[in-house]
């Protein structure tokens, strides 16, 4: 008789921001699928614990983590102090969790803990989702096995690691949609029109928010829902009075009902946005948030509108015009909306999750 597998425990670097975190959770769903235990490491962001509440039935720690200063800066010290304390609580927890592998999923909760899974002899990986690499997942990529990445794109600028394309994972929630008329039940909005979402992601979108609404005041016809962030819902809500197409939220904790209901989206170009919307096959029109670090969000939205899955706009050159364009000549036109659908849908790989949970269990 076939011997079963080993049980494995997991280490998981996943905190810091939600780009980071959900993806880890979704990998971290497929480990304890397949029969291992997975441990999630957080920081203590709001963010993180908010996620993590959603959850139960992962284990979560939480470990301290900053980010890194400029080389030449005074605040290199106590990043340095702060980092050396924070990698021995990383070691000291692996090493006692008989941890067999090490994943970080980016940012500097992941430098440490990858780290440490090195000194210990542990396979160690980390996931980068966007073309450009941070500088934390620059230096994390010198101490792992392979780096897996969310696009091709991004190996060239990881030379001399090991570089593995994989997706980027996505919730569960993402890969079971409802139908769009339940959905837009669900979200209040009429079902006997054209809808297009609107959502800023975590950064805000204030610019973007104002000219939404003055192209919906060019579209009656049109129903829009805008998911503006809780700072800025109020003043959108002013703005947008008067409008019966225009549908106003500061935070959607639904958005599986929110892409289905949408016929095309406008949205930032993070990783993980980008790994939704091509899971759901949406036009979209992305507009990258322009500070960003290395503009990397300009990059991965140049790869998905070279393919003809997205129309690019960055924020500088955002007009009411150019929304109401895109909308006239790409949400109301249903062979051009089809089209940039199935493009969008061929960047997608809904098995990331589940491929790099094989990877991190390989026979010991």
């Amino acid at each position: 008789m076939k011997k079963a597998p080993e049980s494995q425990r997991i280490v998981i670097a996943c905190g810091g921001t939600g780009g980071h975190m959900f993806p880890g959770i979704a990998v971290a769903e497929q480990l304890l699928a397949l029969g291992h235990r997975p441990l999630l490491l957080i920081s203590h962001k709001g963010v993180d614990a908010e996620g993590s509440r959603k959850y139960p039935h992962l284990e979560f720690r939480t470990v301290p983590a900053i980010a890194k200063p400029r080389t030449f800066s005074l605040r290199m010290i106590s990043f340095l102090a702060r980092f050396a304390c924070t990698l021995w609580r990383s070691y000291l927890l692996i090493r006692r969790e008989r941890a067999t592998a090490v994943l970080g999923m980016g940012g500097f909760t992941s430098l440490a803990p990858v780290v440490a899974g090195r000194m210990l002899g542990l396979r160690t990986y980390m996931h980068e989702s966007n073309v450009i690499p941070g500088r934390a997942n620059r230096l994390t990529a010198r101490f792992c096995t392979a780096v897996l990445l969310g696009l091709r794109e991004t190996a060239e600028h990881l030379p001399g690691s090991d570089c593995r394309v994989v997706g980027t994972p996505v919730r569960e929630e993402m890969l079971h949609a409802p139908q769009s008329a339940a959905a837009r039940k669900t979200l209040g909005v009429p079902v006997d029109r054209p809808l297009l979402l609107v959502t800023g992601g975590s950064q805000g979108a204030q610019k973007l928010n104002s000219l939404i609404v003055e192209a919906a005041k060019e579209l009656p016809d049109v129903q829009f829902l805008i998911i503006a962030g809780k700072a800025d819902q109020s003043r959108v809500a002013n703005l947008a009075e008067g409008c019966a197409n225009v549908r106003v939220l500061g935070f959607c904790s639904d958005m599986p009902a929110a892409y289905a209901a949408a016929d095309a989206v406008v949205a930032r170009s993070g990783a993980s946005t980008l790994t939704e919307l091509s899971v759901v096959g949406k036009a979209c029109l992305l507009v990258p948030y322009p500070f960003a670090a290395d503009n990397h969000q300009f990059y991965n939205a140049k790869v998905f509108a070279e393919v003809g899955a997205a129309c690019l706009c960055e924020q500088a050159g955002l007009t009411r015009l150019k929304i109401v364009e895109f909308v006239r000549q790409h949400v109301l036109n249903p062979s051009v909306r089809e089209a940039m659908q199935r493009a969008m849908l061929s960047c997608a790989r809904p098995n990331a999750a589940q491929d790099i949970a094989r990877i991190l269990v390989q026979p010991l």
